[in-house]
């Protein structure tokens, strides 16, 4: 509330200027009030989570060994891919998880499998022990990002484990 003040001193020929003050009591209440309901009305982001179906029990599947395409999680943020079966890939490589390694390696056998064949890439995920949780997040996100329409994640071989050794990243 504002106040007034219009006392004046008695004899004084001159004018004196009279004070004023503002009372903010109920300002700072409706700036409380205001800040409590927007805390209350906001709505906090949802997290955002990809969905994974896992199947229950052994499933076979049958799929051209020319259409796989398997990757070997391995240490330092690193992975072993090859395509081809497990006794004898046709290219081993290594590479990272950056848009520009993995992800160029998916488009392009994608691309490969769907001109040639025209059937579905079947990409293989097999994490090691020396690999971290994130790697194998990373490439689930690359395969959705790609739309590689199948992969499976398995269980590591000792083949593959020491093609890791091999690489330098187990």
């Amino acid at each position: 509330m504002a106040e007034l003040n219009t006392t004046q001193k008695m004899g004084s020929n001159r004018t004196k200027k009279l004070s004023t003050t503002v009372d903010l009591t109920a300002m700072v209440d409706l700036a409380f009030l205001l800040i409590t309901f927007f805390m209350l009305t906001t709505t906090l982001s949802k997290p955002v989570a990809m969905s994974l179906s896992m199947p229950v029990g052994k499933v076979e599947s049958k799929v051209k060994a020319s259409n796989t395409l398997t990757l070997c999680l391995g240490a330092n943020n690193r992975v072993v891919w090859y395509t081809g079966t497990n006794e004898e890939p046709t290219d081993l490589s290594v590479t990272g998880f950056n848009k520009n390694e993995i992800r160029l390696v998916l488009m392009n056998r994608l691309k490969e499998i769907l001109d040639q064949t025209g059937e579905n890439l079947m990409v293989l995920i097999k994490p090691s022990d020396k690999s971290q949780y994130k790697d194998l997040v990373d490439v689930l996100d690359e395969l959705n990002i790609t739309n590689v329409p199948s992969y499976a994640i398995v269980d590591i071989s000792k083949e593959d484990i020491d093609r890791l050794k091999r690489s330098g990243i187990y």
